[in-house]
């Protein structure tokens, strides 16, 4: 019998997602501080340590459970939603920046899945919210945003949001992809996490890209995302600082910048 809240939900718009997640009387919703948009008046709000996924943790529990968030960059606390009426009742998430909203079912997952340390979005409550440190050096050294990722434990509905386009890949056993390490979303637990050296040094030095892979063995399923959030903000810094624009292969580029007032 599956231990967390069991929520029912539905996922609006494009490229600025937000999640509706309907609750029964006394069924509970934790989410992101920051992602919440509005909810039925009947529906509690409560701020607390960790993640709320064991009852009777104790305050040191608690302070572990926020702790271990505090190392994937996330708050010290979480906010459960609770719906402390007597009908079915609304609240809604939304997403941080243009992309997609994922719902992950736990249970038909494994019980575990391992996603970018700013993916979290909301849960059932009872979903545990960890800390998952890449067992090899290499990894550990090199993975860069790969690094310290969040774990989401349990058997309930966890969502977490990506940029840009999604694309879900299921991989065999001994399959193997290569990305680069800002755009993975999420993976299940059996997949084989390493980091691979880009060869060759005109690849190193004008490829434009980082210097390692991230190399995924199967079997098991990932989520890409496109569009990184450290990858568009860089480029939105890059676009703000001295020079302004970058006309990337345009010879008129500063012809029409002079043109259109710029």
């Amino acid at each position: 019998m599956p231990q967390n809240h069991e929520i029912d939900y539905r996922i609006f718009g494009e490229e600025m997602q937000i999640v509706e997640i309907e609750l029964d009387p006394q069924e509970t919703v934790i989410a992101e501080s920051g992602s919440f948009m509005m909810m039925n008046q009947e529906i509690q709000m409560q701020t607390m340590f960790g993640d709320g996924s064991q009852q009777n943790q104790g305050f040191f529990g608690k302070l572990m459970s926020a702790g271990k968030r505090l190392l994937t960059g996330e708050s010290l606390f979480i906010t459960a939603f609770t719906n402390s009426g007597y009908g079915k009742k609304n609240v809604s998430f939304a997403a941080p920046y243009p992309g997609k909203i994922i719902p992950l079912n736990l249970q038909l997952l494994g019980g575990k899945v391992i996603c970018q340390k700013d993916a979290f979005l909301c849960a059932a409550k009872g979903v545990s919210i960890g800390i998952e440190f890449q067992r090899r050096l290499g990894t550990g050294i090199f993975g860069g945003e790969g690094f310290i990722m969040q774990k989401l434990e349990g058997d309930g509905l966890a969502f977490v949001h990506a940029g840009g386009m999604v694309i879900e890949k299921e991989l065999m056993p001994g399959e193997v992809l290569k990305i680069d390490t800002g755009c993975i979303v999420a993976y299940t637990q059996n997949i084989d996490f390493d980091i691979e050296f880009i060869r060759g040094i005109k690849n190193m030095v004008f490829g434009g890209e980082g210097l390692f892979f991230a190399v995924l063995r199967g079997p098991g399923k990932v989520w890409i995302q496109s569009l990184p959030i450290s990858r568009l903000a860089s480029r939105i810094v890059s676009m703000s600082g001295p020079g302004g624009r970058k006309e990337e292969g345009s010879i008129l580029g500063g012809l029409g910048n002079l043109l259109d007032g710029d």
